[in-house]
């Protein structure tokens, strides 16, 4: 099990004028402290080494306050603060599929740390890992709390960005030009509606994140960076919102139509049993077995009730036409 924790745990140190990314040989080796003058970064990989995160708040002296959060079966969304660190637990969605699958993450800063813990591998952190090594921009420069803040950041674009991508694919097949009544055409609108409930359910969760980490007081943490990642997340909730009410209309006009449609067919039934019933009643009349039937003795009966039936058909369709029935 720890070799399988070291194997999935990395470090990256840094400062204004040095970087160093590391493996761990030993779990004694990891050191979390706000005494070295750079910052580190802690990333591991799976959420299920409970007992080897005992270990390292215990060598670390962390607040044991933490082993209790990691024993949660349940990770709600979370944002505690302890005696020198913070504790915040959030689920994000996985956005490589269609899926979107979610996982848990977890993260623990100081002043001078910052240990993500992530459900499953791979992220969309490495462009932070390559501005770091690279020295791009201002994040060396930074400490843990601005790394903290990239990395919220990059989820948040990561979000947006997927969301931007699956609108283009979903606006072909569900454009208005092509809404037709079929079973084929709702069962795409509703699993883009659930596409979208799922996105708006993250982000909620992540904005519930941010505002609970603009409250945060605590040394070496600005919470100045959370007031525009709030002002993205809530942008992304109103876009959501506004397709979902676009495709509550979409559904609301494929009901529409299906009833114009049903609205149609009965009016034409109606009419031609407006039509018949009476050429039947006609016909049942002249078709009882009576002796007394004075019509049946009248050389051109036959012909007047065929000519009765005519008018009858034609003063109905007459009738139908002026009140323009059809």
């Amino acid at each position: 099990m720890e070799n399988e924790f070291l194997k999935n745990t990395s470090l990256i140190s840094y400062s204004k004028k040095s970087y160093q990314n590391t493996k761990y040989e030993a779990i004694s080796d990891i050191q979390l402290t706000n005494t070295t003058p750079s910052t580190e970064w802690l990333n591991t990989y799976g959420i299920n080494y409970r007992e080897i995160f005992k270990k390292i708040i215990s060598i670390n002296k962390l607040d044991d306050f933490l082993i209790k959060l990691f024993m949660d079966d349940e990770h709600s969304n979370k944002v505690i603060l302890l005696n020198d660190l913070v504790f915040i637990s959030t689920r994000i969605l996985k956005t490589e599929s269609r899926n979107l699958d979610s996982e848990q993450m977890f993260f623990i800063f100081s002043s001078g740390f910052l240990w993500s813990i992530q459900e499953k591998e791979g992220d969309y952190f490495n462009w932070i890992r390559e501005r770091l090594e690279n020295n791009k921009g201002i994040v060396r420069k930074k400490k843990a709390d601005y790394l903290l803040f990239l990395i919220l950041e990059s989820i948040v674009d990561n979000y947006e960005d997927t969301y931007q991508k699956n609108i283009e694919l979903s606006a072909n097949q569900l454009d208005a030009v092509n809404i037709k009544p079929t079973p084929e055409f709702t069962s795409l609108v509703e699993k883009r509606k659930q596409e979208l409930f799922n996105f708006k359910k993250a982000t909620l969760s992540l904005k519930d994140t941010i505002i609970k980490l603009e409250k945060i007081k605590i040394e070496g943490f600005d919470i100045k960076y959370y007031s525009e990642l709030k002002e993205q997340a809530n942008n992304l909730i109103s876009n959501i919102d506004f397709e979902l009410q676009e495709l509550e209309s979409k559904i609301n006009l494929i009901f529409s139509i299906q009833g114009h449609r049903l609205n149609e067919v009965m009016k034409t039934l109606t009419i031609l049993s407006v039509v018949f019933i009476p050429l039947t009643f006609l016909a049942g009349i002249y078709g009882m077995n009576f002796e007394n039937i004075p019509e049946l003795k009248f050389k051109y009966g036959y012909f007047v009730l065929l000519g009765v039936m005519v008018f009858v058909t034609i003063g109905a369709v007459w009738y139908f036409k002026r009140k323009k029935w059809f």
